[in-house]
Formats: C-alpha cells, sequence, structure tokens
C-alpha cells in the first residue's frame, strides 16, 4: 500500500509546479525515494539571487537543456530543490522562499522548521 507523503507542517504534501514540471519523479511534488540521491524536497519559488548562486555552484538551472526535456527556470518558477542545496544558501543569505505545504517531510532532516517557517511564501 502506497501511503501519501506528508509536509513539513504535517499534512498531505502539495503540488509544488506543473508549469513547468518538477519533482524528482516530474509528477509536480517534491517526493523522493530510494534514486534520489540529491534529495530534492524543497518546494521553492526561485529567485535570480538564488539562479545566480547555485549557477556558481556548477548548477545552472537558468540554461535550457532541451535533450532533457529542461526549460530552463526564471525567478518565479517553483521548483524541487536539494535539501542540502536550499540549506547551503540559506547560510550563504539567498535562500529562496518556500512553499511549506509542498516541501517534503524529510527535509527537516536538513533544516528545522523553524529556518523553513522564516522563509515561508505560504504562511
Amino acid at each position: 500500500m502506497v501511503t501519501e507523503a506528508t509536509n513539513v507542517v504535517g499534512g498531505k504534501l502539495e503540488t509544488c509546479c506543473t508549469s513547468p514540471m518538477t519533482g524528482y519523479y516530474r509528477d509536480g511534488k517534491c517526493n523522493t525515494g530510494g534514486g534520489d540521491f540529491g534529495v530534492h524536497t524543497v518546494c521553492a519559488q526561485l529567485t535570480e539571487e538564488f539562479l545566480q548562486f547555485t549557477k556558481s555552484k556548477g548548477n545552472d538551472l537558468s540554461t535550457p537543456v532541451p535533450e532533457f526535456n529542461f526549460p530552463g527556470l526564471k525567478p518565479g518558477d517553483c521548483w524541487c530543490l536539494c535539501a542540502s542545496r536550499w540549506k547551503e544558501a540559506m547560510d550563504a543569505g539567498v535562500a529562496p522562499p518556500v512553499v511549506l505545504a509542498a516541501t517534503h517531510a524529510l527535509t527537516l532532516e536538513y533544516v528545522s522548521l523553524d529556518e523553513l517557517k522564516q522563509h515561508a511564501a505560504d504562511l
């Protein structure tokens, strides 16, 4: 039996974004599983500062990659980010806002609920 994933505030994991389609499983949700070594569990509303930060760390999310059906992201898009990269961005002062209802509970193994709430887009 498959159980519904929960979010960081204890409710049902909500959809993060379907345009562009996000999530490790490209199902619009920040679900995770055994193959998701990056732990793509944080639903974030991207900012220019974050996009530049992650590009400087070697992960260019702005440039389209058509062969992987990746449209390239822009400020305002929501996307399931790696929990550790979001934490790294938070520590650097450039964390994008988080949609708590769409952020997977596993994220709490990387950052605290208080830290997430400080950056919440949906409070």
